[in-house]
Parts: structure tokens; C-alpha cells; sequence
């Protein structure tokens, strides 16, 4: 396999993954602002939407959209447990959060990341960014994990959304200007994700380790 990756971007959440679930895959560094491959070839040679995650399977075939690669990666692996079985309750619960997490964090952070082209809509869009993370740390008040006691893809996913905020208990490529340090809950839960030997591989190959 081989999975096209930006440092610090939502493919993020695919590295935890893989980290995880120990399967290989050889990972192409993008640079996601010039869309470019390491060899200085355009990206969009390779995906015409032009951003990551992209899985390139043994067969050639391409998965697109990270909350599918993850899902895809975790069944590839069930002893990993980071993905309930198909058909159980639990897993529709970890398709709610998945989606959640798209549509509504993030989706909810391109304004600030892009805010001189957002302009006023960043009035609107940064309350209502704020209000979600807020929604999700009462979901964490007395849990380790979004689903209880078992870390899943979700986690890493929201791990790599987190990193986009502004606190002191974080470190990314990206900033913006939301203030994620009220939520104790989500904090407590972010250092146990950051600690876990999985994710500080990933953050020390993405040079992301805070100092």
C-alpha cells in the first residue's frame, strides 16, 4: 500500500492508524500548499481533487476520503479493535462520530484556516466551531476514549482536527485562531491520545513533538 500524506493535515489521523493496526504502507510526503510530490511532480497528476488522505492499494485501486481509509485500514486489521464489527450497534455509533466529525469540526475549521477569503463568515463560523468542541468535551466527561474505553479511528481523527486549535497543549502546521483551552475534558482526553506510542511515532516523523 501507499498512502500520500501532508504532515499535520487530517491524513494525520490515517499515520495513528496504520501506526496502530502495524500494517505497512510505503508513505508519500504532499506538500499540501504547492501540491507537490518529493520529486517536485504535480499531485494532481495522481489525484485530481488535489488533497489527502489517498490510499493507493496492491491492485492500484485509489480509496479517497480519510474516514473510509480509516474504516478500511481498521477492518484489515479487526484484532486491533479500533473499528466495531459491521452490523453492531457500536459501529453505527462510530459512523455517527465519523460523520460528526466531518461535517461538522472539520468542515467547521476551513473558514478560520482560510480567514482573510472567509472575511466576515468568520463571525459565524467560529462560535458555532467553538459550541461543537464544546459538545464534545461534555461527550468526554468520565470517558477515556469518544466511545467509552477502547480508542478507535475516530480518535485519531479528531486527535488531527484538535491539532488545528490554538492551546499550549498542542503543536501543529496549522493554526486557528479558536481557543480550545476551557475544554478540560478535552484535554485530558487529547494528552492520553498524544501519549500513546503509536501517535508519538507519527508526531516525530511529522516533526511536530513539542520542544
Amino acid at each position: 500500500m501507499k498512502l500520500y500524506h501532508a504532515p499535520g493535515s487530517c491524513s494525520q489521523a490515517i499515520c495513528i492508524v496504520l501506526q496502530e493496526t502495524g500494517l505497512n504502507a510505503d508513505v508519500v510526503t504532499v506538500d499540501a500548499r504547492r501540491h507537490l510530490l518529493p520529486d517536485g511532480t504535480s499531485y494532481y497528476d495522481v489525484s485530481e481533487l488535489g488533497y489527502v488522505p489517498l490510499l493507493e492499494l496492491q491492485d492500484g485501486t485509489f480509496l479517497r476520503e480519510g474516514t473510509v481509509i480509516a474504516q478500511y485500514l481498521a477492518d484489515q486489521s479487526p484484532e486491533s479493535k479500533l473499528a466495531p464489527a459491521h452490523g453492531s450497534i457500536e459501529r453505527y455509533r462510530l459512523l455517527e462520530w465519523l460523520n460528526f466529525l466531518s461535517t461538522e469540526i472539520h468542515k467547521g475549521f476551513i473558514p478560520l484556516l482560510y480567514a482573510v477569503a472567509a472575511g466576515k463568515w468568520i463571525d459565524t463560523a467560529r462560535p458555532k466551531l467553538e459550541s461543537r468542541f464544546g459538545w464534545i468535551d461534555r461527550q468526554l466527561n468520565g470517558k477515556r476514549f469518544l466511545m467509552g474505553d477502547s480508542f478507535t479511528i475516530a480518535d485519531a481523527y479528531l486527535f488531527a482536527l484538535t491539532g488545528w486549535g490554538t492551546a499550549s497543549w498542542m503543536k501543529s502546521v496549522y493554526h486557528a485562531n479558536i481557543d480550545l483551552g476551557p475544554y478540560r475534558h478535552l484535554q485530558a482526553w487529547y494528552q492520553r491520545i498524544r501519549d500513546r506510542p503509536a501517535v508519538q511515532r507519527v508526531l516525530r516523523e511529522d516533526g511536530l513533538l513539542a520542544d
